[in-house]
């Protein structure tokens, strides 16, 4: 069945579509009732059904025959280790890690935050808290106290796991002092502190709450998967938030194993025993659907990394991972390999490396700009693929999906939305708009398997945030508009649209533009205000390694680009050469930050970003 027909039966037939997606994974009860809907007007899915997250991810494949294939290999070039577990060895820790979490008082509905780095552990933490139908809130390891601290207020968890340190490049980050701080700040007291020693720093135990991990584990005595019900949350992942607090996103067990079973063949065309990489952080999206669930529901070999694209110890890493691994699917966010494409643009370090395992490669988590998608193309010769999703939906709303059908890519699109998902733009009044017009995306209710279910503790905060603005939708908060074929492009946020003497201008086709330069290695354009015009463009440009070219005529030559390829209205006239972009951790480009900078305005340091001093010398350059 072709992608157009598979797609209209998913949005025509519904309950249909999702039994049959359903019956992919292993039921304590299968479910009869497919989906139903709630009095806030959301929906539930499979709300009859008893499954267990951690049993599908691993005891389901030891009862398939597959005990002794691999299930995780853990590879840390910043502390030179490698490990690995079969499916029998993983099964074999999580049940006795999850008993030893029973005998501290963990059970169903209770919740843990996990502040990790990325080691098994962390996996296992996970794992071992699905087993107890117990709620796991993982906190990106290396946030700071008072982020961590308010997290535990909202989750209000009965124990928090965590470890000695983590570790960036080659500086080490004491992670014990940090909670010690975030649960002295905290008004919620977790009863238990488990912390896993780490050799590269030494953390101190606190009588009466803190647990040595390994201590901890051994001592604990297996336990079975416990049956939950499908509605019941597997987890709560955080996301930030407009008003400044953050956003507990609730995931669902029943709706998000389907899901993740369903997307690793439709989006990844990944199958059993294939070998497959997510280059995240567990603390991120991708890392709980892509490192851990999905890949293991589907009894795939999966990689945790704990390194990064560059400096660990160049910008070989990534293809030197691929060749030990004979890794078959590698995803991962655009900004890793525009930091290989600065450092290596003649791609030399992949010359090294037989990476011929590798199928094809995938990329999310912000736009792929053209410039990045025809370098991967040219110098791998694989099929480079853009998807797009969100922390609240937790898979691709738009892919090319295929384990269906390979559509004709298109540099700059997600390419058509993944079945389930009925995607529309829509305009100020919530009104459908035509192609190629830009506007508001939103995805028609219900929205499928494996998408948020509420704000954890605040269901009004929920209905404001993602029903109320367009009634009948999900708003998704990005804008795009939709080709005369199909196919979705995303601009960015909605706040990225600037006006421009009341012309309303996408600064993510900007930067297509002065990202196309041959000297440019990265870039952000970011809207700023203008006396005569209400808002100007302003581009932020990093170079590549070698570039000779002078700042002036590199301005030039980016205005005349912009306005050959945009127009004159565009009024792109000013550009800026940095040393370095401010990011949040997972590397996202702050832009409300330097757009406060560049108008003038106070601005906080959020709690996310990668370096802090990155923002005084942008402030020199935007506030001269």
């Amino acid at each position: 069945m072709r992608y157009r027909e598979v797609f209209q039966q998913s949005i025509e037939q519904p309950e249909a579509f999702w039994r049959d997606k359903a019956s992919w994974i292993d039921w304590f009860q299968s479910p009869e009732t497919i989906l139903s809907q709630r009095e806030d007007g959301h929906y539930d899915w499979f709300p009859d059904g008893k499954l267990n997250t951690a049993d599908l991810a691993l005891d389901a494949h030891i009862r398939a025959g597959r005990g002794d294939q691999l299930a995780l290999i853990h590879d840390s070039p910043v502390t030179g280790t490698k490990q690995q577990f079969t499916y029998r060895e993983l099964t074999e820790r999580v049940a006795r890690f999850a008993g030893a979490l029973r005998d501290q008082g963990v059970g169903p509905g209770d919740r843990v935050i996990i502040y990790m780095p990325m080691v098994p552990e962390t996996v296992i933490g996970m794992l071992a808290c699905a087993r107890l139908g117990a709620i796991h809130s993982v906190v990106f390891g290396g946030f700071a106290s008072r982020e961590l601290a308010v997290r535990i207020d909202d989750a209000r968890p009965t124990l928090v796991l965590t470890a000695s340190c983590g570790i960036e490049v080659d500086r080490v980050i004491e992670y014990k002092p940090l909670v010690d701080a975030a649960l002295e700040e905290a008004t919620h007291k977790p009863d238990t502190c488990v912390v896993l020693a780490r050799p590269q720093a030494r953390a101190d135990l606190k009588d009466g709450r803190d647990l040595d991990w390994q201590t901890l584990e051994q001592a604990g005595n297996p336990v079975d998967p416990v049956p939950v019900r499908a509605t019941d949350p597997l987890y709560i992942l955080y996301t930030s938030g407009t008003t400044g607090k953050p956003k507990g996103v609730v995931r669902d067990n029943g709706g998000h194993a389907v899901a993740m079973r369903y997307s690793m063949s439709l989006v990844y065309n990944a199958e059993p025993g294939d070998v497959f990489w997510a280059a995240s952080d567990v603390g991120w999206v991708v890392g709980h659907s892509y490192i851990v669930y999905a890949p293991l529901i589907t009894g795939c070999t999966t990689v945790l990394y704990e390194g990064k694209p560059v400096k660990t110890p160049d910008a070989g890493a990534f293809w030197r991972v691929c060749a030990d691994y004979g890794v078959n699917i590698l995803f991962t966010a655009p900004t890793a390999f525009r930091a290989v494409r600065k450092e290596d643009p003649e791609a030399d370090e992949l010359a090294k490396y037989d990476i011929r395992s590798l199928k094809r490669i995938l990329l999310a988590g912000e736009r792929l700009d053209p410039p990045t998608y025809d370098w991967l193309t040219e110098k791998t010769e694989l099929p480079i693929l853009d998807h797009w999703w969100q922390t609240e939906t937790g898979w691709a709303i738009c892919c090319n999906p295929i384990g269906i059908e390979t559509l004709p890519t298109k540099p700059g699109s997600a390419t058509v939305p993944s079945p389930g998902f009925d995607v529309d733009i829509l305009d100020v009044s919530g009104e459908p708009v035509g192609p190629g017009e830009q506007g508001q995306v939103a995805v028609r209710l219900p929205l499928p398997p494996g998408c948020l279910t509420t704000v954890w503790g605040d269901p009004g905060r929920f209905r404001r945030t993602y029903l109320d603005p367009a009634p009948g939708y999900y708003h998704s908060g990005d804008g795009g508009f939709i080709d005369e074929n199909g196919y979705v492009f995303i601009m960015g946020r909605t706040d990225d649209v600037i006006n421009v003497a009341g012309h309303r201008l996408s600064t993510g086709e900007m930067e297509e533009v002065v990202a196309g330069h041959p000297a440019v290695a990265e870039c952000c354009v970011i809207g700023v205000r203008d006396e005569m015009r209400g808002q100007v463009p302003v581009g932020l440009v990093l170079l590549k390694d070698g570039a000779t070219i002078g700042a002036d005529e590199l301005e030039d030559e980016l205005v005349e680009m912009v306005r050959e390829q945009i127009g004159a209205v565009a009024c792109f006239r000013r550009a800026e050469v940095v040393d370095r972009l401010p990011k949040t951790r997972s590397g996202k480009i702050l832009r409300r930050v330097l757009r406060d900078i560049a108008d003038g305005e106070d601005y906080a340091t959020p709690s996310t970003i990668d370096d802090p001093a990155i923002l005084g010398e942008i402030e020199n350059r935007l506030r001269p």
